[in-house]
């Protein structure tokens, strides 16, 4: 298992809470976990967006559930389960050391609405964090009442942790054109902020263009097994559940991304989306930006995984905000500027490049990412006006994070180790903000720099606390 300290890392590097981070990692694990199992890895079919997450998309929101489809329908049953899983949760002990305690384990067997069975689990955990109190839990969703219309995947789990398996995690999975149709048919059905959120992302990434006729035919065959129409915009406007829809869009996604994009920049693009499947319309294909100079490295290219960078820019918040679309407001040598960033390149001599186009003028820049002083995503979108190379989609490796990553070492400039200072801005209370909390009282500080001493103070009753270091559980910008 892996320490606190990484979980830390990769929750300053995405700008979200330690627990969301924590509970992606544990993921991985149950996945593995289920995926050794002689008599789950054949029978149960990953899908859902935590499948989008961990075996397609490296940039993404991240999810809290593992949906499955399950082959085999004498699966779902209690006893069997629960046992199982009791096997998956000491599995997953001896090689990690994650504790799943096996009296959380819980499996309820119901009649969903269509008359079908289906099952719902909750497991909990005990991970790196090591929490007080209630135990995080991961909730299971199993069905035998969906038409598999294609062969399912051996996928790559995505897994950026030190401790990832030398040969990685696979787990069986839905293929790209039937986790799409199945996204747009669940779109149709129930009209959930995540399942907009998810059609969307998967129209905008280039494996649509090559299978639009396999999606399009497994969408009307999904949508007969279930008895409704192929969706419209006309069908989706005048469904009841539309007003909601918008109404729930922070709810139910705010916690799962550092910035969550305005609903109607994807309500937005749906006609586009159905314009594409249905008559073909070709999606606009705007050419790669030009990257200039000869001391550019050509043969480099970002790892196709999201890490712990290690360094005082916010790479990963920023390739969020491209694959969200959303602008950056970069501080950069004493000024500020909104940005549309496109491609992360780096030099000959080791420097890394980030190539953007300026938001308000249309002007193409550069800018060397050890020279960035300060990246907040913000909810301005943009259009792109050229390719945007910062994500992309498919199978995903992830090298150790302990490996040299672009010619930079997996380990923070001592000068952020020594004082944690950054560079200066030219807005004092302009970019991250450290929340600790004191180890003592409980207490929460925030601080400029990451710094965990705290000075003296009195405790919540009022009473001088003892408590001189706190440890990190947030970061804000």
């Amino acid at each position: 298992m892996i320490g606190r300290n990484e979980i830390m890392d990769f929750s300053r590097e995405f700008i979200l809470t330690a627990n969301v981070i924590e509970k992606d990692y544990v993921l991985g694990w149950v996945l593995a976990g289920i995926s050794n199992h002689p008599e789950l890895s054949k029978s149960w079919v990953f899908k859902g967006g935590t499948c989008l997450k961990k075996c397609y998309f490296e940039t993404y929101r991240f999810s809290e559930d593992l949906d499955f489809t399950v082959i085999n329908s004498e699966h779902q049953n209690e006893s069997f389960l629960i046992n199982v899983f009791k096997e998956v949760a000491d599995w997953v002990y001896e090689a990690t050391g994650i504790e799943i305690p096996k009296e959380t384990i819980r499996f309820e067997v119901y009649t969903n609405p269509r008359g079908k069975i289906s099952v719902q689990g909750r497991i909990s955990y005990r991970g790196p964090l090591q929490p007080g109190g209630a135990l995080p839990r991961i909730k299971l969703d199993l069905t035998d009442d969906e038409v598999l219309v294609l062969a399912s995947v051996n996928s790559e789990v995505h897994h950026p942790y030190s401790d990832k398996p030398e040969n990685g995690i696979q787990v069986q999975a839905y293929g790209f054109e039937e986790l799409f149709a199945e996204k747009i048919r669940a779109l149709a059905e129930r009209l959930r902020p995540r399942d907009l959120y998810d059609v969307i992302h998967l129209h905008r990434h280039d494996n649509t263009k090559h299978g639009r006729d396999i999606i399009l035919s497994a969408l009307e065959k999904k949508c007969s097994f279930k008895g409704i129409s192929v969706p419209t915009m006309d069908i989706l406007e005048n469904k009841p559940e539309r007003e909601e829809l918008q109404t729930e869009w922070e709810n139910m996604l705010g916690h799962q991304v550092p910035v969550l994009p305005p609903f109607e920049q994807f309500w937005e693009e749906l006609p586009a989306l159905f314009e594409w499947l249905y008559r073909a319309v070709v999606k606009p294909a705007p050419s790669f930006m030009a990257v200039m100079g000869d001391a550019i490295d050509t043969a480099w290219h970002p790892p196709a995984m999201s890490q712990a960078w290690h360094i005082s820019a916010p790479i990963e918040a920023i390739r969020f905000a491209a694959a969200n679309r959303l602008c950056v407001d970069l501080t950069y040598q004493g000024s500020r500027r909104l940005i549309e960033p496109y491609s992360l390149r780096r030099t000959r001599d080791g420097n890394l490049l980030l190539y953007t186009v300026k938001h308000n003028t249309g002007e193409n820049r550069s800018y060397r990412v050890d020279r960035i002083q300060g990246a907040q995503i913000t909810k301005i979108p943009f259009t792109p006006r050229y390719v945007i190379e910062l994500t992309t989609a498919g199978s995903i490796s992830a090298p150790s994070t302990n490996a040299r990553i672009g010619g930079i070492a997996s380990v923070r400039p001592q000068s952020i180790i020594s004082s944690g200072r950054r560079p200066k801005s030219s807005t004092s209370d302009y970019g991250p903000k450290y929340v600790f909390e004191c180890s003592y009282c409980g207490k929460k500080f925030t601080h400029k720099t990451n710094d965990s001493k705290l000075s003296k103070h009195k405790d919540k009753d009022g009473y001088p606390c003892l408590g001189r270091t706190g440890f990190f559980v947030d970061m804000r910008y």
